[in-house]
């Protein structure tokens, strides 16, 4: 065996260790689990460092590994060890342990069996035990989390569905199961299915509208490092991986999937960050951006130009990043409060600093402000749209407004969490701590990521990562075409001498004692049982004429693919109940009927 198919089998067979441990063995799961992340995590090390390289079974090549998949490979191993670490703090005192470092180490092996497999045959085994692991660590948070768990695996499962019958219509097209095989021309009924068909498959995966009502209530539910381990990070780089592949290797799309690839970006980028700006909840609010930034994604891999391209898969890295990194900080709260609903916290700044420091970070990144790692992706999306518009149309204005649209919304959700969560005042008489080792370090990395790789993004994440991905589908031109006047490293130190000016203003205006008064609105005293949240700080907008009806929908859950899936259902069966009266002549004209109709047929 090669070294792709230990990568495969070293986290899947300690995972199904961990899983019969006895609970009596304190600590040997996390110790398990925690090594065997590490030795996979080298593996996807030695394999990124190797290059090109197959492992063929019976002259079939099984497993593949380029510059695409093992950029994402060594991204899987990352952020399984980085959700191992953080776990042996979170989880520890909770039940269910070895059930749930076994599934996470299935996950992390699985993920890694679907990045590397080359036959569309693996691609389905792993691809649909991903989703068994997924349900099963959402229902491991326990019996409230349930609800959620079935629908993931009935959303996600129903897309897998959908992609074996993608992979069948491939396989009768071409007679081959390679995901690498040339091209697909998408100018027939049967190819432009199959391509949708998988292209569902990767929207449910990563969380694109309308398969993402999953995410939110997982989010809201589920373990924390659950939801920062799969929706936040590795599920977006599985189904942005599947897209990217399938749209520039499997199939050669036609104005009108690029099209339809453009209208799925641009609608989940607005219609989710107006979904986050008037939650109350901390984890689901975080779960609709996790939704939202999926469209800058499918926004950059529709350019279908080496700009755009690039910017869908560094906005992929970016977004499992600081996504990753703000759901962390989310569980250091809810270890210390016991509680996500916005409303119950506040203050927190001042007893946990690194917390909120991080937070911080990490929020002006998804709000793609500079420095930071997200502008830098949301940038070369902006540039890829603009490049469209060099071929003619104006509907490159479209897609531009929203993407640019979506980040000043995203921006003013998170002036809101960050405010109703660290900068507020606190409705509790206690000062909680700080976080543990094991949560902080995942932490501070995954923030000084957001920091590094907007400053040095050339040099480091598009450089040995982006760039040669992309490069080997499509021509990728000299970075000053595409980074235009934005030179990362002088705007970095330009910013940093905005910010000294700013503090030596703000101590020179602290040389003299300040006055201090009581708070008021309209000349009356604002009494201290008084507590400005921060949580209605957009309920105006979700009172407006058209955003009003719009949210009203969104609350009888109108546009959930599974809501409304399962009204169908139920109507069908009630259907069919009225119909089973449980009366014998009843049944015997039924089949009287059916048997006419029979008759009918093959008397044509």
């Amino acid at each position: 065996m090669d070294l792709m198919v230990y990568t495969v089998l070293t986290p899947l067979v300690i995972g199904a260790i961990v899983r019969i441990i006895p609970d009596m063995m304190k600590g040997v799961k996390e110790g398990l689990s925690l090594i065997a992340a590490a030795v996979t995590l080298w593996f996807t090390i030695d394999l990124f460092r190797g290059g090109f390289m197959e492992t063929r079974w019976y002259g079939h090549t099984v497993f593949r590994l380029d510059t695409l998949s093992s950029f994402i490979l060594l991204w899987v191993g990352f952020f399984g060890i980085a959700m191992i670490l953080y776990s042996i703090g979170f989880m520890r005192g909770k039940a269910n342990l070895k059930a749930y470092y076994g599934y996470m180490l299935m996950t992390l092996g699985a993920a890694c069996g679907a990045v590397l497999a080359n036959n569309l045959v693996l691609l389905l085994v792993f691809w649909g035990f991903l989703a068994l692991t997924l349900y099963l660590l959402i229902q491991v948070s326990g019996p409230e989390a349930s609800g959620a768990a079935k629908k993931t695996m009935i959303v996600v499962g129903g897309t897998d569905a959908m992609l074996v019958l993608g992979v069948a219509i491939v396989w009768m097209m071409t007679g081959s199961m390679s995901l690498t095989q040339p091209q697909i021309p998408t100018i027939t009924g049967l190819s432009v299915f199959a391509f949708i068909l998988f292209a569902c498959a990767a929207f449910a995966k990563a969380g694109a509208m309308p398969f993402h009502s999953w995410i939110p209530d997982a989010a809201e539910h589920a373990h924390v490092p659950v939801v920062a381990y799969l929706p936040a990070s590795v599920d977006k780089l599985l189904g942005i991986y599947l897209l990217a592949r399938v749209s520039l290797t499997l199939f050669n799309l036609t104005p009108g999937m690029q099209l339809l690839l453009l209208i799925v970006g641009a609608f989940t980028i607005i219609a989710a960050v107006l979904m986050a700006l008037i939650q109350h909840n901390l984890k689901r609010l975080l779960g609709y951006h996790a939704v939202s930034q999926v469209g800058y994604m499918v926004l950059g891999i529709g350019t279908l130009n080496p700009i755009g391209v690039a910017g869908g898969l560094f906005h992929m890295l970016n977004h499992a990043i600081y996504k990753g990194c703000l759901f962390l900080c989310s569980g250091s709260v809810e270890k210390r409060e016991n509680t996500m609903e916005l409303d119950d916290l506040g203050g927190l700044a001042k007893y946990m600093p690194v917390t909120f420091l991080a937070f911080l970070v990490a929020a002006l990144a998804i709000s793609g402000i500079p420095p930071f790692n997200g502008f830098v992706s949301k940038w070369m999306v902006y540039q890829g749209v603009i490049e469209m518009g060099r071929a003619g149309g104006w509907l490159w204005v479209v897609w531009l407004a929203a993407a640019m649209f979506g980040s000043a919304l995203t921006l003013a959700s998170f002036m809101k969490a960050l405010h109703a969560v660290f900068l507020g005042a606190r409705s509790r008489k206690d000062k909680p701590a700080e976080a543990g080792a094991a949560m902080l370090i995942p932490m501070i990395v995954l923030s000084l990521l957001c920091v590094i790789f907007g400053v040095f993004a050339y040099a480091i994440p598009l450089r040995i990562w982006v760039l040669p991905a992309v490069g080997k589908v499509l021509t990728v031109p000299a970075a000053s075409a595409w980074l235009g006047w934005w030179s990362p490293v002088t705007a970095t130190l330009l910013i940093l001498l905005g910010v000294v000016i700013g503090l030596v203003i703000y101590l020179a205006g602290t040389l003299r004692t300040p006055r201090r008064s009581a708070a008021y609105i309209g000349g009356e005293v604002i009494g201290e049982e008084v507590r400005v949240t921060g949580v209605d700080f957009y309920e105006t907008v979700e009172s407006m004429g058209f955003f009003s009806t719009v949210y009203g929908w969104a609350k009888k859950r109108a546009f959930d693919v599974y809501d409304l899936g399962r009204m169908f259902s139920f109507y069908f069966i009630r259907g069919l109940r009225a119909m089973h009266t449980g009366i014998l002549p009843e049944y015997l004209t039924w089949m009287l009927a059916g048997l006419l109709v029979l008759i009918v047929i093959l008397l044509r």
